[in-house]
C-alpha cells in the first residue's frame, strides 16, 4: 500500500509509522474492493490536532522518538481492568501491564483511601483508583486506575418479564395546553403518566435536551457558522438539561411571588404561551430564544423569593455534589452573557477556564454565576420529578435518553474541555453510497491521548451528568466508538480519515458508571442501514427493549453501510438490539391536519385504540 509523502520529502515509512503510532489511519475502504487513500496534507494535519508536529523530516524523527520514549514508561497514563478479567492498559497496547519487568510491585489506592497490594487473589473494588509501581531498576510510577464491571446493567423489566415498549418524543415538541413556548418537564411528567398507567409503556425515549445558549438570537437548528443561537445537535453542554424546559410555575418559590412580581410573571409567561400558539396554528417556529429570554425573564423574578432552609440545603447538595462541572458551567453561561456565546472570541484570558483573569470575572459576575447554578439545579429537579412519575406510573425503565454525538465548539464543554478535545479538526462521516460528499457535523472529537492523560475524568463529567435521571442511556457510537471520522478544518469531508480511539477504555468508563447510576445502556441494532440510521416508523406503534449487552468493540462513528462493523460484538448470546420507538408526532396533527396539544391525543380515537391494544379499557 502506497503511503503520504512528508511535506519535505522525507521518509515515507517513518511518517506511516508516525501515523499507525497514533491511530491516524492512511486509507479507508469506503465499500468492498475499493481503498482510498489519505491525501498527505489530512495525515499531518490531523497528527497536528493530536500535539504531533509531522511537518518535516525532523520534526517526524522527533516525533517518533518521544513516542518511544513515551512506550518505555513504566506505567501508562490510564489502566482499564475489567472485574474478573485480564489489566488492559490505555492508550499504547506497547505499555500493557502484561509487559512489566519481573518482580515490579504494584499497589493500588482505592476511591475510598484504602490500600492494597495487587497480587494473586486480590479483587479490586469497581471504581477510579490510583495505581503505584515500583521497578526492580528503581524506575516509579503511578497512573489512573480505573475498574468496571464486565457487562452493562440490564434494561429493567416488568415483573412478568415481558419485553418493554415505550415512545419516542422529542421534548421541545411536547406542546401541551399548559406549555409556554415549547414542551417542558411538566409536559414530559404528564406524558409519562398517562403513557404509563394507560398503554403500559415501559419508557420515553427522548431526543437531545441539553443546554443550550442562555442568550438569545438564534432558532434552533442554527449550525457551527452562527453560534448565537445552537443547534439542540450542537448543544452548548451535554452535562446539564436545558433550563428553557422549566415550568416555571411549577417551582416552588413562584406560588410565594409577591401580587406585583407574580402578575409581572404571569404576563411574561402569557406572552411564552403565545408562542405556543403559533406553532399550534403552524404559522410560526418553534423560537428556543424567544422561549428562553421570557422565561429567563420570569426566573428572575422567582428568584426574588429566598429559598426555606430545606430547599436551600438540596440546592447547596446539588451544588457541591456537581462540584467544579456547576461552576464551570454556570461562569460560562455568565460570561457568554457579557461576552457572547462563543468562548473562543472572548478578551486574553477568558479563554482559560482556570486563569486569574476568569477568576475575578466570575467574582465580579459572582450574581450571574449563582443565576444560572440555580437553574441548573431546578432543571435537575424537574428532570428527577419526570423520572420518579415515569415509575410510579408502572414504567420499568422511564426516561431513556439519547445525547447529541458532541457539544459545539464554542460553548461551555469546549470550553471546560479544551484539554481534552482536537483543535482544527471536526467529527463527520466520509462519502459512501448514500451520501457522496460525506458530512461535517462541526463537532470537536476528543483526543484520546489527552482522555487517557486526564484518567478520562472529562468523558465521566458527561456521562456522569446524562445518567443522573435516566434509567437508560443510548450513548451512539459517538460515544464509544472504535474509530471516529475527522475532517481537518478547512477541508471537504472527502478528505477527512479515520482516528483509532481506544473503545476498550470508553466502554469500560460507559459501564462503570451506568453501573453507578443502575442505568442500563443501549445500542445500535447490528441490523441498521447506517451509522445512525433508523428506518421510518409509522407513529403510534410501541416496540419492544431489546436485552442486555456485554462489553464489546462498538463500531466506527460515520463507517459506510457497504463496509459497516457490527455495532455490538454478540458475547455469550447478549447484545443490544435497540428497536425503533414510535415517533409521538409532536405537535400532534389530527385526522384533518390540525396541529393540537399532545394530550388531546389522550381523548382521540387513535389514543383509545392505543389503550385497547395493551388491554386497557376504551372508556
Amino acid at each position: 500500500m502506497p503511503h503520504p509523502q512528508a511535506r519535505s520529502g522525507g521518509n515515507p515509512t517513518r511518517l506511516a509509522r508516525l501515523a499507525e503510532a497514533h491511530g491516524v489511519a492512511l486509507s479507508h475502504e469506503p465499500e468492498p474492493g475499493r481503498r482510498v487513500q489519505v491525501p498527505e496534507g489530512t495525515v499531518v494535519e490531523v497528527l497536528a490536532a493530536l500535539g504531533v508536529d509531522a511537518s518535516t523530516p525532523r520534526a517526524v524523527r522527533a516525533a517518533l522518538e518521544r513516542y518511544a520514549w513515551d512506550g518505555r514508561q513504566l506505567l501508562p497514563p490510564t489502566v482499564v481492568l475489567r472485574s474478573g478479567a485480564r489489566p488492559v492498559s490505555a492508550p499504547a497496547p506497547a505499555s500493557c501491564l502484561s509487559r512489566l519487568p519481573g518482580g515490579t510491585v504494584l499497589r493500588v489506592v482505592t476511591d475510598s483511601g484504602t490500600t492494597l497490594d495487587w497480587g494473586p487473589g486480590i479483587r479490586l473494588p469497581l471504581g477510579v483508583h490510583t495505581l503505584f509501581g515500583h521497578a526492580p531498576d528503581e524506575r516509579a510510577a503511578h497512573s489512573t486506575l480505573i475498574v468496571a464491571p464486565e457487562a452493562f446493567p440490564a434494561p429493567r423489566t416488568r415483573a412478568s418479564g415481558e419485553r418493554g415498549r415505550g415512545l419516542r418524543v422529542q421534548l421541545r415538541a411536547l406542546l401541551s395546553a399548559r406549555s409556554r413556548g415549547m414542551g417542558d418537564l411538566a409536559d414530559l411528567g404528564e406524558l409519562a403518566d398517562w403513557a404509563g398507567r394507560c398503554l403500559g409503556a415501559d419508557f420515553l425515549q427522548l431526543d437531545p435536551s441539553h443546554s443550550a445558549v442562555p442568550v438569545p438570537g438564534g432558532r434552533a437548528g442554527e449550525g457551527p457558522a452562527g453560534h448565537a443561537g445552537l443547534s439542540f445537535r450542537l448543544p452548548s453542554s451535554r452535562r446539564f438539561p436545558d433550563p428553557v424546559h422549566l415550568r416555571v410555575e411549577e417551582i416552588a418559590e413562584f406560588a410565594s411571588l409577591g401580587e406585583e412580581r407574580r402578575r409581572r410573571a404571569e404576563t411574561l409567561l402569557g406572552r411564552a404561551a403565545a408562542l405556543r400558539q403559533g406553532v399550534l396554528g403552524g404559522h410560526a417556529p418553534l423560537d428556543r430564544g424567544a422561549v428562553w429570554e421570557l422565561k429567563r425573564e420570569a426566573l428572575e423574578l422567582v428568584r426574588s423569593v429566598p429559598l426555606g432552609p430545606g430547599r436551600r440545603a438540596a440546592y447547596e447538595d446539588f451544588v457541591a455534589e456537581r462540584g467544579q462541572a456547576l461552576v464551570d458551567h454556570a461562569t460560562w453561561c455568565a460570561l457568554a452573557e457579557a461576552y457572547g456565546s462563543d468562548w473562543r472570541s472572548w478578551p486574553a484570558g477568558l479563554d482559560d477556564p482556570r486563569s486569574a483573569h476568569t477568576a475575578r470575572v466570575r467574582a465580579q459576575r459572582q450574581d450571574r454565576v449563582d443565576f444560572h447554578a440555580w437553574a441548573a439545579w431546578l432543571t435537575d429537579c424537574q428532570l428527577a420529578a419526570a423520572q420518579h412519575t415515569a415509575r410510579q406510573a408502572g414504567m420499568a425503565v422511564g426516561l431513556v435518553l439519547d445525547p447529541a454525538a458532541g457539544a459545539h465548539p464554542g460553548g461551555s464543554d469546549a470550553w471546560s474541555h479544551q484539554g481534552s478535545l482536537a483543535r482544527g479538526v471536526t467529527v463527520g462521516a466520509p462519502p459512501s453510497g448514500r451520501d457522496a460528499r460525506g458530512r461535517d457535523w462541526g463537532l470537536p472529537p476528543w483526543r484520546p491521548d489527552a482522555l487517557a492523560r486526564a484518567g478520562y475524568e472529562p468523558y465521566r463529567e458527561v456521562l456522569a451528568g446524562l445518567f443522573r435521571h435516566a434509567g437508560a442511556l443510548r450513548p451512539g457510537r459517538a460515544m464509544g466508538g472504535s474509530r471516529l471520522w475527522w475532517i481537518p478544518e478547512g477541508r471537504p469531508p472527502a478528505e477527512g480519515t479515520y482516528v483509532r480511539c481506544d473503545a476498550e477504555a470508553m466502554g469500560g468508563v460507559l459501564a462503570l458508571e451506568a453501573h453507578r447510576a443502575g442505568a442500563a445502556v443501549l445500542g445500535e441494532d447490528p441490523g441498521t442501514a447506517g451509522p445512525g440510521a433508523r428506518e421510518p416508523v409509522a407513529p403510534g406503534e410501541p416496540v419492544a427493549l431489546g436485552e442486555p449487552v456485554a462489553l464489546g468493540e462498538s463500531a466506527a462513528l460515520g463507517e459506510p453501510a457497504a463496509s459497516e462493523e457490527p455495532a455490538v460484538r454478540r458475547t455469550r448470546g447478549a447484545s443490544v438490539s435497540w428497536p425503533e420507538c414510535p415517533v409521538l408526532p409532536l405537535p400532534v396533527v389530527d385526522f384533518q391536519g390540525r396541529p393540537v396539544p399532545w394530550e388531546e391525543l389522550a381523548a382521540s380515537p387513535r389514543g383509545r385504540e392505543l389503550r385497547a391494544e395493551r388491554g386497557a379499557p376504551r372508556g
